[in-house]
């Protein structure tokens, strides 16, 4: 009993690190190697009190993989597996299923760094592209025999609520993307913090926030695009074929949104970089966005984690309003 005893916070440790990779939802695909993940609800219940929403956290998986799969400019394979709570076992018993691995996989992203870049901007293109040439070729789009399966998205949102973390985001379609960002993004993480602790600095210097937002989107058009949420450092991956990315957030937003968390925890070279802007070049005001969109990163990690990232929270707003 004593060595069960001494083993048990190694072995709660070594779940929570294997959690974090499968936060969220549970696949990504184009135009990359398909990774689906299935999770266990009574698994990541048992690990979290108060429990997170155990509906949210496996209906949206299929949703995303279908979506993701449909704008792929390159192909994709069929999904290997969906997430779902398989009622058939008994409530004490939990499980983490991982439906492909294979020891080809390194980690993180090396020789196909560049090629993660330009692969990453082709998914962000594809819906402006996709509507360019809608427009130019002056076609309905809808679901009929010989037209596309894909319609032209022209607001920001995603059609079920997905997960980002074990904390569900809203995604009510809006056709503002700094209204979707501020009311779906930043004010639900900002209520689970005043909830929590009612952090009085972390409230006045959001409410000045808030008012400036509008002024770092001056001058730029923002088309709708196809998100992976939350590609941090731990969601990529290299076989021999190339990049391998999984475990989205996905909705329909700003391209940029895609590099905020991408650069925080380190994982993607400068090639990538470069890539990536080749095709998509950086936009007048994009460093100060791009802090923005790391400040729902560390909130949201704020309220998974605790007070360790409210520093990193409350430097980023203060940066922001100054």
């Amino acid at each position: 009993m004593l060595r069960l005893l001494c083993f048990l916070p190694c072995f709660l440790l070594s779940l929570l690190l294997l959690l974090r990779f499968c936060f969220a939802c549970s696949c990504f695909f184009p135009p990359f190697s398909l990774v689906t993940l299935a999770k266990q609800s009574k698994f990541l219940s048992g690990l979290f009190s108060p429990p997170p929403p155990l509906d949210l956290l496996t209906a949206p998986d299929w949703d995303s993989e279908h979506r993701e799969r449909e704008v792929t400019p390159c192909g994709c394979s069929s999904c290997l597996n969906t997430g779902g709570t398989d009622n058939s076992k008994p409530p004490g018993e939990t499980f983490l299923n991982l439906s492909s691995f294979s020891e080809q996989w390194k980690s993180g992203v090396i020789r196909h760094s560049a090629l993660l870049g330009t692969q990453l901007a082709d998914l962000h293109l594809h819906n402006q592209r996709f509507g360019e040439r809608v427009k130019k070729e002056g076609n309905i789009v809808g679901k009929g025999e010989g037209q596309s399966e894909f319609q032209f998205v022209d607001q920001f949102g995603f059609h079920t609520v997905t997960c980002c973390g074990y904390l569900p985001q809203v995604n009510d379609w809006q056709s503002d993307w700094v209204t979707f960002f501020a009311r779906q993004r930043i004010q639900p993480q900002m209520d689970m913090i005043e909830k929590k602790s009612g952090d009085k600095e972390a409230r006045e210097l959001w409410a000045q926030l808030q008012l400036k937002i509008p002024s770092f989107f001056s001058d730029i058009e923002i088309i709708p695009a196809l998100l992976h949420g939350d590609l941090w450092g731990g969601n990529i991956s290299e076989n021999e074929s190339g990049p391998v990315i999984f475990d989205p957030a996905c909705f329909y937003g700003h391209s940029e949104y895609d590099l905020a968390i991408a650069g925080m925890f380190g994982g993607f070279s400068n090639s990538f970089y470069s890539a990536y802007h080749s095709k998509i070049p950086r936009a007048a005001g994009f460093e100060k966005r791009l802090k923005l969109y790391q400040l729902f990163h560390y909130l949201n990690h704020w309220n998974h984690f605790g007070s360790g990232y409210r520093g990193s929270s409350l430097n980023i707003m203060r940066n922001l309003v100054n």
